[in-house]
């Protein structure tokens, strides 16, 4: 059989984009009612209770296949896809009489209604229908579920935009590595950044936890705060004088000009967005998407590996900064020495990306390059172990 393709209607084909609206719209519908309801959900916990095994493996209700089958017919239509035996073979968990734990599928089955439901709601954002939802998506999106979330009631409407750029520009910096404009729908629902959003609906949320939280207003807050303090002149946008006082203030100098070489600039100017991605990568350097963001930074010579004269081009800054400080500046062939053992390259003189992620030491590398307070942790790093595993004398 053959199978017809349906192309997109154009932007101009005003008739035809909103007829294919119209009918994702229906569809969407329809498929939300299929999904079980909050009542729905009651009764199909009443009903596993109802229906559980003899309790003989302490406090948890089992149930066995009968059962499950019994209960999936009596749930009725929306449940009966949730009652099938690939669904129970999935989870079972050792029990000798071959039965399952009811709370495992009663968790189950509302976490696949939560993702459906989260499916639908992100899809409605998805204005070509495609699977992906491109930035402007992803800010309507955030920008009205803003709202419902009471953790984000005291951010004054002004500040609106700024937090959706803030929050929206993490799914894009992990989720769109090759800088597309767009994230798969799929991708969204994969990772865990929904979960923190939506945690923020907890009125009671901790506040560590809070801060611990990139979409928590304390954290929406501190960034564009930080921005605000380092945009000395108020132009609205970052110089390489102005980034340089970043944190401690310690990055070198040689790094900030790689990145303001790398990254998308205004007149040679950092905006909001490309501060973020700045932070993002800094913040996270232990994660794939940052190392590939600072590898590109650290490859000088664009030839997709670091060798001695890469790794030497950055490091002369460091030890120019110890020499400011009064200190006797580290031997750069030790250094250089250091860092191939701690990588361990397939090419022993050549350290790629591959090699950066595969040896878990990437964000020790970047540290030790770029930075004179990351620099200063590494070398003292088995004193500063020594005195946190110090036993305090009672």
């Amino acid at each position: 059989m053959l199978i017809k393709l349906v192309k997109l209607p154009k932007e101009s084909e005003i008739l035809s984009q909103k007829l294919r609206e119209e009918a994702r719209s229906l569809f969407l519908q329809r498929r939300s009612r299929q999904l079980l309801e909050d009542n729905e959900l009651k009764d199909l916990w009443v009903l596993l209770s109802k229906h559980q095994s003899a309790q003989v493996n302490g406090d948890e209700q089992m149930i066995n296949y009968e059962d499950f089958k019994k209960i999936g017919e009596l749930g009725g239509s929306n449940c009966r896809h949730y009652f099938t035996p690939v669904v129970f073979a999935k989870l079972q968990n050792k029990d000798l009489q071959g039965r399952i734990s009811t709370m495992t599928l009663f968790n189950y089955i509302m976490h696949k209604v939560w993702l459906h439901q989260t499916r639908i709601g992100l899809s409605l954002y998805d204005v070509t229908g495609q699977g992906y939802l491109r930035e402007s998506d992803l800010e309507n999106y955030i920008l009205e579920l803003i709202p419902t979330l009471p953790q984000l009631d005291g951010l004054e409407k002004s500040f609106h935009n700024f937090y959706v750029c803030t929050a929206v520009r993490k799914f894009l910096f992990f989720l769109d590595p090759l800088r597309t404009g767009r994230v798969r729908i799929q991708d969204i629902l994969a990772c865990s950044f929904l979960d923190d959003l939506l945690d923020l609906r907890d009125e009671g949320l901790p506040k560590d936890i809070q801060e611990a939280n990139w979409f928590s207003a304390p954290s929406a807050l501190r960034v564009y705060g930080q921005y605000l303090n380092l945009d000395k002149n108020h132009n609205g946008m970052l110089s390489k004088d102005e980034l340089a006082k970043y944190g401690t203030g310690t990055l070198t100098r040689v790094f900030l000009e790689r990145v303001f070489q790398e990254c998308l600039t205004y007149d040679g100017e950092m905006d909001y967005k490309t501060y973020l991605d700045f932070v993002l990568a800094l913040e996270n350097r232990h994660e794939p998407q940052s190392l590939h963001y600072l590898f590109r930074v650290l490859d000088i010579n664009n030839q997709g590996y670091l060798d001695s004269f890469c790794l030497n081009y950055f490091f002369r800054d460091i030890q120019e900064q110890m020499i400011q400080q009064d200190h006797k500046p580290v031997s750069f062939l030790d250094v250089k020495d250091e860092i191939f053992d701690m990588i361990k390259p397939e090419n022993p003189f050549k350290i790629t990306l591959k090699d950066l992620l595969k040896s878990g030491q990437g964000d020790t590398l970047v540290s030790i390059l770029i930075d004179l307070n990351g620099f200063w942790n590494y070398e003292n790093r088995e004193a500063m172990a020594g005195e946190n595993s110090e036993e305090p004398v009672i």
